[in-house]
């Protein structure tokens, strides 16, 4: 996974493990890899991929079984989807809406190309 210098690493992965709850690709009360195997896949240190998923076990999105290993937490697709769409709207948003003032891009031009998508 190629990371983006202006965000913590161990948000980035998150950002990775809640699109994998969006997608379907995990789903509620599926056992989800370990921290070992996570940190294996995404290159990085397992201390870094404990702090991701101890961060989504703050936040209600996985749960851990002791001696078992992690779980997508029931209720975790919607939790999750309101992660995404608080970061969306408080980072993403913000940045986009300063590029297209710096570009005089017009309301117009921005719901065309919102349609076209």
């Amino acid at each position: 996974m190629d990371f983006n210098e202006g965000r913590a690493i161990y948000l980035q992965i998150a950002d990775y493990m809640i699109n994998n709850i969006l997608s379907g690709v995990w789903k509620e009360t599926e056992r989800i890899p370990s921290v070992r195997e996570l940190s294996v896949q995404m290159q990085v240190n397992p201390n870094t991929a404990m702090r991701t998923f101890a961060y989504l076990q703050d936040q209600d999105v996985l749960f851990n079984k002791r001696g078992i290993g992690y779980f997508v937490a029931a209720g975790a697709y919607k939790r999750a989807k309101d992660l995404k769409k608080e970061d969306f709207l408080s980072n993403i948003v913000p940045d986009f809406f300063k590029t297209a003032k710096l570009l005089d891009l017009s309301e117009k031009d921005i719901v065309n190309l919102y349609h076209k998508h």
